[in-house]
């Protein structure tokens, strides 16, 4: 199985593709559906990457997916702009989930 990058930007799908993963670079909605669409479809894909810039334009359609498919896995990644999420996002999100303080 293989991985996927759905990219809102150049310079990550360049990089990933420098480590021999192919992708796509889409900006609106739409196109990202139809990429999401052809990626779940593609039997061949075991991981499909977005860049975390779609899971916060458009957290209904990546949740959406998330929820009804089991595979491709949907894992968001940061771009060239670092991430969003706090330092500490791991431990709060355990600490969220199952009320385990680390």
């Amino acid at each position: 199985m293989k991985m996927y990058l759905i990219s809102d930007n150049v310079d990550t799908l360049t990089g990933m593709r420098l480590a021999g993963v192919d992708g796509v670079v889409v900006h609106e909605r739409e196109e990202l559906y139809d990429e999401l669409q052809k990626a779940m479809n593609d039997e061949s894909i075991g991981i499909v990457l977005l860049t975390e810039k779609f899971g916060k334009e458009f957290p209904d359609l990546i949740d959406e997916i998330k929820l009804e498919r089991q595979m491709p896995l949907l894992i968001e990644i940061p771009d060239r702009h670092g991430t969003g999420r706090k330092k500490d996002f791991i431990t709060s999100y355990v600490n969220e989930a199952i009320g385990l303080k680390l």
